[in-house]
């Protein structure tokens, strides 16, 4: 069965680092642009950033611009999200999608949209 697999998330104190990682399954992701998403208790789920298939475009939400970086690494079948400087309001449950929509399109989530694959999400906590 074909999917994503997130891993990477914990517990962190506030200005530290962690990186996600969101490994495909079943399927060479070299072909689809990926993003991450985050969904925190209470509040609708919004994008964080998106890197196309190739790797030379990527999007990012203005909440984490700066601070968070998206990478991928095709031979890997590997996308990677790097988040420094972290705050309180990073907490969530982040997931990771992977789709054929451009990477701006993407990260705004079109109404009715469901991607080709999804992974179950790993939990950030941001906290002292």
């Amino acid at each position: 069965q074909s999917h994503l697999v997130e891993s990477g998330g914990g517990l962190v104190q506030p200005g530290g680092s962690l990186r996600l990682s969101c490994a495909a399954s079943g399927f060479s992701a070299k072909y689809y642009a990926i993003g991450w998403f985050r969904q925190a208790p209470g509040k609708e789920r919004e994008g964080v950033a998106c890197i196309s298939s190739s790797g030379g475009n990527s999007a990012y939400s203005d909440s984490v611009k700066g601070r968070f970086t998206i990478s991928r690494d095709n031979a890997e079948n590997t996308v990677y999200l790097q988040m420094n400087s972290l705050k309180s309001e990073d907490t969530a449950d982040y997931l990771c999608v992977a789709d054929l929509l451009s990477v701006e399109d993407m990260l705004t989530m079109p109404p009715g949209w469901t991607p080709n694959y999804r992974g179950q999400g790993t939990q950030v906590t941001v906290s002292s």
